[in-house]
């Protein structure tokens, strides 16, 4: 775990809460990147889905835009698509609300939140956020395998709050079906988040376990694959009573109607989802393919991005490869030496690696 030295408080200032000042600021580097080859941020790389605008061009109005959102048909829709019951579904702005108003309901300043690392840093923000007393367990390296074990080994009687990412961020690598069964059932005093963002590209969801395990909350986004994430939506699942409770610490319209209304022309056109997807997973094994070819060593993926590790260069390739006009994302400060390398099409990964040859 980084340790952080409080912030110094301005005189004259409110002095702000001491998790606040302890907390280190996220800022992810989102600035500069119209124009290029956009392999940074695990976003779908090529857009949504064409029927999404026609949707939305055939349903916004003047009229429409002036007046609060309604979800009825949206969670609907959703509740269909993912063959759950309305009740069982809440809309979120993103997945960051939905961990988010998961902490805000479960996790009182002290309790103890159990994360991996690496990790998305939104575990940890959240956590660190609500004052929360964090437990990390690493990823096992040198392949960054899943660390069951470990994991059940921190879980104690007075775990509040488990958050998994599966797949993970930035690594890739995924937990089976069995180990969330054995996760559940050894946090049973605890609520258990599984983030399935990246679901579409591994095909592993918890899904099905949301009947028999009360404990147990799963959310998506459709930032990734449906490419809609400037519009910041996600959703989470579970039992009905606990969506009430999540609710009940959510902001009452902070799904926008224009996200609300694209979702559902996005679940429609479920062959262009595939379709990326199988471009997605044919560019995968291209890239590794030209990884190895390269003699660069990386982590294994269920996901749509490779962590690669490029060793002590790996901050001057990724500022190289940033001036040919591909962005990848450094990960150094989590696992030395890493980059991690969204996958887009066949054709953006073959412009990858011709430039990953000249520069290696």
């Amino acid at each position: 775990m980084v340790s952080v030295k409080p912030a110094r408080v301005p005189k004259g200032l409110v002095r702000p809460r001491e998790a606040v000042l302890k907390m280190a600021p996220y800022s992810p580097p989102t600035a500069g990147r119209e124009g290029k080859l956009r392999l940074d941020f695990n976003e779908n790389t090529v857009g949504c889905s064409p029927r999404v605008i026609e949707f939305l061009r055939e349903r916004l109005s003047a009229g429409g835009l002036a007046v609060y959102p309604e979800y009825a048909d949206t969670k609907q829709a959703l509740a269909e698509f993912f063959q759950v019951k309305p009740g069982e579904l809440l809309l979120t702005n993103g997945t960051d609300e939905a961990i988010q108003v998961l902490i805000n309901t479960y996790v009182d300043a002290g309790d103890e939140v159990v994360v991996l690392r690496p990790a998305y840093a939104m575990y940890r923000f959240y956590a660190e956020v609500a004052g929360a007393a964090i437990r990390d367990v690493a990823y096992r390296p040198p392949q960054m395998d899943f660390p069951l074990d470990e994991l059940l080994d921190a879980i104690t009687p007075a775990t509040r709050a488990v958050i998994i990412a599966n797949p993970n961020n930035p690594t890739g690598t995924a937990v089976q079906f069995h180990g969330i069964e054995r996760i559940l059932k050894r946090a049973r005093r605890a609520v258990v988040l599984i983030d399935e963002a990246y679901y579409e590209f591994c095909g592993v969801t918890a899904l099905p376990l949301l009947e028999r395990s009360l404990n147990l909350f799963v959310s998506r986004t459709f930032s990734k694959v449906y490419g809609m994430a400037a519009m910041r939506l996600g959703c989470v699942f579970s039992n009905p009573a606990n969506i009430a409770f999540l609710h009940k610490a959510q902001s009452p319209y902070s799904v926008n109607t224009v996200a609300a209304l694209a979702v559902q022309a996005a679940v429609r056109d479920r062959a262009y989802v595939e379709n990326y997807v199988a471009e997605v997973l044919a560019a995968r094994e291209l890239l590794c393919v030209g990884l190895e070819k390269l003699g660069i060593k990386y982590v294994p993926s269920s996901a749509n991005f490779v962590l690669a590790n490029l060793g002590k260069r790996a901050i001057g390739i990724r500022d190289t490869l940033r001036g040919r006009g591909i962005l990848v994302r450094d990960r150094s400060y989590e696992v030395p030496g890493h980059v991690r390398m969204t996958i887009g099409t066949r054709e953006q990964t073959r412009r990858l690696l011709a430039a990953l040859k000249e520069i290696w």
